[in-house]
């Protein structure tokens, strides 16, 4: 089992920054590749970006490339999102999430087989 607890969430005008981290704890979290979604209301999750389990691959949405930065930390349990140039469009709830591989770091199997946590709202303010 592995618990993701996210934080850093808040309220920021836009073209700010914030960072969102993910703290897991449980076994093996080395070696899971690592992702952020996101789901704004009314609105399907989407995936913003991932990382593999040593950091060497990366993913992002075509929506936040450029802006966004998806690390990890594995002495630490940690990964990060650094979100900067915050458009009002980039409001939603964050999540993080756990799974084998970068291939498999879809919602289905994410609920499947993986692991989410609980969310952090993000806000941007025009």
């Amino acid at each position: 089992q592995v618990q993701l607890v996210e934080s850093g969430g808040g309220l920021v005008q836009a073209g700010g920054s914030l960072r969102l981290s993910c703290a897991a704890s449980g076994r093996s979290f080395s070696s899971y590749a690592m992702g952020w979604f996101r789901q704004a209301p009314g609105k399907e999750r989407d995936r913003v970006a991932a990382i593999t389990w040593n950091g060497a691959g990366k993913y992002y949405a075509d929506s936040v490339k450029g802006r966004f930065t998806i690390s990890r930390d594995n002495a630490k349990n940690t990964v990060y999102l650094q979100m900067n140039s915050l458009k009002t469009e980039d409001t939603a709830v964050y999540y993080c999430a756990a799974s084998t591989s970068i291939s498999t770091m879809t919602i289905t199997s994410i609920t499947a087989g993986g692991y989410w946590g609980q969310g952090t709202q993000v806000i941007v303010s025009s």
